[in-house]
């Protein structure tokens, strides 16, 4: 054999640890079994500790510890190295991209009922031990095995640890192999519990295993016992191991088990079992050297159990990690259902609760669960109380109705965690004394409770308590009797509430919204009934225009000089029925007499009549230019009917419900319109008023519309409508300017028709700047004085200084703004119309003039002769 310390050994060495992966395949593939048992031997019989990095080696004559016999990578997890944190802002990725493509189980699979369900039944895998070392029944005599013999036994329960997890029969068949090294009459196994207190126990899961004894009847019996008393809750308790020679010797050894069964104990070996984290887990007792000195356990004996007691735990810690990844999973599983029914289940909230607590019951095995919900801040009330059983899951209600005694119901305890927005955890309601119905009325409490579990359902700023969940006697599922719920009950429970406290809160929404809803829809026939003319109004408009309706000629509607003011409000809506009339909209459409006087006297009375200029008169007038454009202007040759009918209705309906600000006013002073529309607040608004006229009983003058007319109709009326506002205007003028100056407009195109649609929203309603002076300064007037109570408001209500356009202490600059105003946004625009339709130059040339009217003024002003208009 090579020289292990030569230079070139060195260097193999040091080549196989860089190249570890290389190394276990070589093993894996070469090794003999001479070799695998040399290399247990060698760790079995070697009783050196082993150490971290960080500690140096340290002489041990004690029992070896469970790294004695570990293969090195076992060892090696227990002082992990350093891992480099990533750099500060680095996201840590909870899962690498190559562990999607491993083969899970589905996340969705279809229970019996053919449903998706994220739970899974699916029966975790098995494998059968392999077959006793002694033979069949149980432990026999002790025997002498050659040293390979027990290793080869060792390899055997290793290779049992690494592939099952079922930790008594594991430790069943370590206590076989522990007896022929040190032949006791009875082993015991105990396992360390908690619980909902976090004191801890211990619970046997082997008892008495003697001989001729089998699995089954050895881990039939459960006792409990407490935790630092007695012999194995000392050890329990201080983690270190005792040999006792004469138990009756020892104060701390109960002889009233031995009265009762009629044992006699003399020696006992008691023994802990450590996790990785040298945390105490299990207790192990063999009871009775079976030969040897005195009958007592000798240290060999210890050092031998401790060897061996190493593997039980290996086989508790990764039973105990198993165990807590199912139930992890399972736990995960049923969230995610109860998520699934959360966002399924929003429009009854008393549907909704029964699934929950369906869902609860099923899982924590409670013999009740009572939910208590609250809609207002009363800190002394529910609003409503939803109570289930555990009997109940094998019902079937449709609906879910059940009639329960709610004076049975125990309301103080879910009281008491609304209050304190704590959850409450109580073993025995009998024997807790912090509540004073308990101490004064002992009976009322225990009103068939007796172990509760309480938690608060928050709602999702985690701020307000909006419920309470309340489970009540948690059941064994062996025994059927009550017992407490411990801290994962608790911590599920919370977890529970998250869900409940989202689902609640959201199907509460979803009822407020629907009762929003229904009120909303009451308040809209109200508001139809009250926005719509009155019937006798309606007869006489209908009577009056029948006899005499006035020419467009007579009314000079063909005017672009028009002027309204000469009329009545009568003769305003009957020449708004000569406009339709004339354009040949009442007989395309096949409007009824009836519902067009219906609807423009509608219009008419939604617009309010204080508001000094964007009122009935204003959308008149707007009307009025758009027929003029269409008729004297040349226009409706190029229009298609369905155009010409969106473009009237459009004009009159522009302003409706006009408040007398504009849209930085509704921002500012944040109107709940503003919450509605992001921008055109106030055109997004008239819109809205114009199809609730539409749509009112009596004003469905679209009525003979086909439903694909209807709907272009509407979207030509909305564009047109949001089209008045200047800011949008200013966005869209460019391109149908560039259009019309490139001689690159084309009438087939849909998108070049909106924009010239748009353009003559613009055109007519502002068209009072190229009206006849009179006529305009007049008009000018109107429009200060609305923008005057404007800026009042805005220093009254905002606490601002207004622009100089509604500063009625600024009237003087009225002029010199007309003037940019009419630079600005009018004389393109009026030229691009007049270079499409000679015809429509009268709106160019009307407002030329009154430019050099507000120039005039302009310079007086500057020059102190005059200080406005007004």
């Amino acid at each position: 054999m090579e020289d292990c310390c030569s230079p070139e050994s060195e260097r193999m060495e040091a080549w196989l640890d860089d190249h570890l992966e290389f190394s276990h395949s070589y093993f894996i593939r070469k090794a003999s079994r001479e070799m695998v048992n040399a290399w247990f031997s060698e760790r079995v019989h070697s009783i050196q500790q082993s150490s971290c990095k960080e500690n140096p080696p340290q002489q041990h004559s004690g029992p070896p510890s469970a790294s004695t016999i570990l293969p090195t990578t076992l060892q090696d997890s227990r002082c992990p190295s350093p891992i480099p944190s990533p750099a500060p802002g680095t996201p840590t990725r909870k899962i690498s991209a190559s562990e999607f493509d491993r083969p899970l189980r589905p996340i969705v699979v279809k229970d019996a009922e053919g449903s998706l369900t994220f739970l899974s039944d699916a029966d975790r895998e098995t494998v059968p031990l392999r077959g006793s070392v002694m033979g069949e029944g149980g432990i026999g005599g002790g025997g002498s095995g050659a040293g390979s013999d027990r290793c080869a036994r060792l390899l055997e329960l290793v290779m049992d640890v690494s592939s099952h997890l079922d930790v008594t029969a594991l430790c069943h068949k370590i206590f076989l192999h522990i007896n022929e090294l040190i032949a006791a009459d009875r082993y015991s196994l105990f396992l360390v519990g908690e619980d909902s207190s976090n004191r801890k126990f211990l619970v046997s899961r082997l008892f008495d295993v003697a001989e001729g004894s089998t699995l089954e009847e050895s881990s039939s019996s459960c006792i409990r016992l407490e935790w630092n008393k007695g012999i194995v809750g000392h050890v329990a308790a201080t983690g270190q191991p005792l040999n006792i020679k004469n138990a009756y010797e020892d104060p701390r050894f109960n002889a009233e088990v031995d009265l009762i069964t009629g044992y006699r104990t003399q020696s006992i070996l008691c023994l802990p079992i450590k996790n990785h984290r040298d945390e105490v887990v299990g207790v192990a007792q063999a009871i009775n050297k079976k030969c040897g000195e005195d009958s007592a356990f000798t240290e060999q004996d210890e050092r031998d159990f401790s060897a061996y007691l190493a593997f039980s735990g290996i086989v508790l810690h990764n039973a105990q990690l198993y165990e807590t990844s199912q139930l992890e999973n399972r736990r995960n599983q049923v969230l995610l259902d109860l998520a699934s029914l959360i966002f399924e289940e929003q429009q009854c909230l008393e549907v909704l609760l029964r699934k929950i607590a369906g869902t609860i019951l099923s899982f924590m095995q409670a013999q009740a669960c009572t939910v208590f919900t609250t809609e207002d801040e009363s800190m002394n009330s529910f609003s409503s109380v939803f109570h289930m059983e555990y009997e109940e899951l094998r019902e079937v209600l449709d609906p879910p109705k059940r009639d329960c005694d709610v004076s049975q119901i125990n309301y103080m305890y879910a009281q008491c965690v609304k209050n304190t927005m704590q959850p409450l955890n109580i073993a025995d309601v009998t024997k807790d004394q912090r509540f004073p119905w308990t101490r004064e009325d002992p009976d009322l409490s225990s009103n068939q409770i007796k172990s509760l579990l309480c938690t608060p359902i928050r709602n999702g700023k985690k701020d307000k308590v909006i419920g309470v969940c309340q489970l009540v006697n948690k059941m064994d599922e062996a025994s059927g009797s009550v017992k407490a719920f411990n801290r994962n009950d608790e911590q599920f429970l919370e977890a529970f509430a998250i869900f409940c406290g989202l689902g609640i809160q959201n199907t509460q929404m979803y009822e407020t919204v629907e009762r929003a809803r229904a009120k909303q829809q009451v308040t809209l026939e109200v508001l139809s009934y009250h926005a719509s003319a009155a019937e006798e109004e309606t007869r006489e408009l209908q009577v009056t225009a029948v006899a005499t309706v006035p020419s467009a000629q007579s009314l000079r509607l063909m005017d672009f000089s028009f002027s309204d003011f000469d009329l009545s409000d009568t003769e305003t809506t009957m020449a708004t029925i000569r406009m339709f009339v004339d354009l040949n909209l009442v007989q395309n459409f096949q409007m009824k007499y009836t519902s067009l006087c219906h609807w423009i006297l509608s219009v008419k009375k939604n617009y309010r009549k204080n508001v000094a200029y964007h009122n009935w008169r204003h959308a008149f007038n707007t009307a009025q230019t758009m027929f003029t454009l269409l008729k004297a202007g040349r226009l409706q040759n190029k229009l298609n009917d369905l155009e010409v009918l969106a473009l009237m209705i459009a004009t009159l309906s522009h302003d409706l419900d006009h408040r007398g600000v504009n849209n930085s006013y509704i921002q500012r002073s944040e109107h709940p319109l503003a919450q509605l529309y992001c921008h055109s607040t106030m055109e997004h608004h008239h819109f809205d008023q114009c199809l609730m006229i539409l749509n009112s009983s009596g004003n469905q003058i679209l009525s003979a519309l086909s439903l694909d007319e209807y709907k272009a109709t509407l979207k030509m009326i909305e564009r047109a409508i949001l089209a008045t506002d200047l800011a949008l205007y200013m966005k869209r003028r460019g391109e149908f300017f560039e259009l019309t100056k490139n001689s690159q407009f084309v009438w087939e195109d849909e998108h070049h028709r909106d924009l010239l649609r748009s353009m003559l929203m613009t055109a007519c309603d502002i068209s009072a700047i190229t009206k006849p002076w009179p006529v305009q300064k007049r008009v000018a007037e109107l429009v200060a004085t609305e923008f005057f109570e404007q800026g009042d408001k805005e220093r009254r209500e905002l606490n601002v200084e207004p622009i100089d356009l509604m500063n009625r202490e600024k009237r003087d600059k009225i002029p010199s703004m007309q003037v940019s105003f009419i630079d600005a946004i009018c004389t393109q625009l009026y030229e691009t119309l007049s270079g499409m339709s000679e015809y429509c130059s009268p709106l160019l040339e009307g407002c030329q003039k009154n430019r050099q009217r507000w120039k005039c003024l302009a310079e007086e002003c500057e020059k102190g002769l005059s200080n406005g208009f007004m």
